[in-house]
């Protein structure tokens, strides 16, 4: 069933108000969600972009830096910085792909998969916080990532 359309927004003034904008609504949750993290990540001695790398390896080892990209959404001169900083606390190691010198693969380090474990334990502690079930936070997640396909399907497309 197709989905009807937000009416136009020219018509009512109420648009403009700030609570009622989704795009601050993310904004504000987003940085609340940050601020969450970042006491759960200091003793693993993760950033939260960092910790999003490493959920990325977990999940695959030995992906290309492009590939890590692509799914976190990071051009190269984000990403690189990050890399360089996983690399030097010992938690991957960048090698060239032996098929192709241009790709560069990322291999987690013993240190790296063992702090797997330790992490194991900020997800509880977030949902816990949110104050959601975790049938809750599922649905939202998964409407989250369904709005990020539906606006990503709406940009403009570059010739």
């Amino acid at each position: 069933m197709p989905r009807s359309k937000a009416p136009s927004p020219t018509a009512d003034p109420a648009w403009l108000a700030l609570d009622h904008q989704l795009c601050f609504a993310l904004y504000s949750a987003s940085l609340a969600m940050t601020k969450l993290y970042k006491p759960l990540l200091d003793p693993l001695g993760l950033t939260y972009p960092q910790y999003l790398v490493m959920l990325v390896l977990w999940e695959g080892d030995g992906l290309t830096v492009g590939a890590v990209g692509e799914r976190l959404a990071l051009d190269s001169g984000t990403l690189t910085p990050l890399l360089k900083r996983l690399e030097g606390a010992g938690y991957v190691q960048r090698l060239r792909d032996a098929a192709d010198e241009r790709r560069v693969l990322l291999q987690l380090t013993p240190a790296g998969r063992a702090l797997k474990q330790r992490a194991a334990a900020v997800p509880p502690q977030v949902a816990q916080a949110s104050g959601c079930t975790l049938g809750e936070l599922s649905s939202l997640t998964a409407r989250l990532h369904a709005l990020r396909e539906e606006l990503s399907a709406s940009l403009p497309r570059v010739a």
